[in-house]
């Protein structure tokens, strides 16, 4: 079968679109791949800059959809079945063997682009605001960032979970998109946005930021928080991890969260059962991701390097 195998260290330019052995099953589901989602993750482990560090060669690809090529006894599933999955690695392929455990159904009116767009931003974006924020209808999110994979994923939750959205975006050709998202206002990412924040809500402040970028954008960040408010540590999409003066934390009584969706669920597996109930219950009442953006999965280093330069709005999907 063909796969897009990093070869070595050196980001998008490192993957080479060759032939893999089949996997093999033993215990797994094997699933014929339609679609391969992208995320930032990828990115950073095709750069050696994630904290799970491999050595080439390996296919990356974290999230999968398509159908069901064999699976094991008692696994409830069926060949031709079509569904979805996170592997955490191998889903850059033609095939992929998965546990049985990752495999969810494929909502029959969502076609295989958009359902493995629905996985791990859609996954941990609900985890992250309704389980770790404890977000209430009413609240006032603001997302930075809001024009990449988690951004749109955490606008379109935060407003199927009765919120105000406050969205920055870094690029202008970005705004359009953002609003057609349903976030309440978009606002440049630019200096002086913590003002435009404010005055946005009377004063206030906001009573969750979603903050998948870090680096300089923190410190304003924390400061955009009302009394009680709590900032979501998403990643690092800036590069820089930044730190925080734990004495403002206490004097404005708000909270800094951490999100580990992936090591969440490694540990307690049953959440990921949880989590994608509660967002089967939004996509039910409608919600659907944006259109993605499509690649032929033998072009995915031109993709992924487009995603690198912020050439990206919304999703980026893989199609054999």
């Amino acid at each position: 079968m063909k796969a897009l195998v990093a070869q070595e260290l050196s980001g998008p330019a490192g993957l080479s679109y060759t032939d893999v052995p089949d996997p093999a099953g033993n215990g797994q589901v094997v699933i014929d791949v339609r679609a391969a989602g992208v995320c930032f993750p990828d990115l950073l482990l095709l750069r050696g800059e994630y904290q799970l560090r491999l050595d080439p060669p390996f296919v990356p690809g974290m999230e999968v959809a398509g159908t069901v090529r064999s699976a094991p006894a008692g696994s409830s599933l069926t060949v031709g079945q079509r569904v979805s999955a996170f592997t955490m690695l191998g889903g850059y392929a033609e095939q992929v063997a998965v546990d049985p455990g990752s495999v969810v159904p494929t909502p029959p009116d969502v076609d295989d682009a958009a359902a493995a767009a629905l996985l791990g931003n859609y996954y941990t974006m609900y985890f992250a605001l309704q389980r770790r924020a404890a977000l209430r209808a009413g609240e006032t999110v603001l997302v930075l960032g809001s024009g990449g994979g988690v951004g749109t994923a955490a606008v379109q939750i935060a407003k199927g979970l009765g919120a105000r959205v406050v969205a920055m975006v870094h690029r202008p050709s970005a705004v359009d998109f953002v609003e057609s998202l349903g976030a309440d206002v978009v606002l440049p990412l630019t200096d002086g946005w913590l003002d435009a924040v404010k005055e946005h809500t009377g004063g206030r402040g906001v009573d969750v930021v979603v903050d998948p970028i870090g680096g300089s954008a923190f410190d304003d960040a924390v400061r955009a928080l009302a009394t009680e408010g709590r900032l979501l540590v998403i990643g690092f999409a800036a590069g820089g991890i930044p730190t925080v003066k734990v004495n403002r934390l206490l004097l404005r009584n708000v909270s800094v969260v951490g999100v580990g969706w992936g090591e969440f669920v490694r540990r307690t597996p049953s959440a990921q059962a949880e989590v994608g109930a509660g967002l089967a219950e939004l996509v039910a009442q409608g919600l659907r991701p944006p259109e993605p953006v499509r690649f032929p999965l033998s072009n995915g280093a031109e993709a992924l390097q487009k995603l690198a330069d912020g050439a990206i709005n919304g999703k980026l999907v893989l199609e054999t």
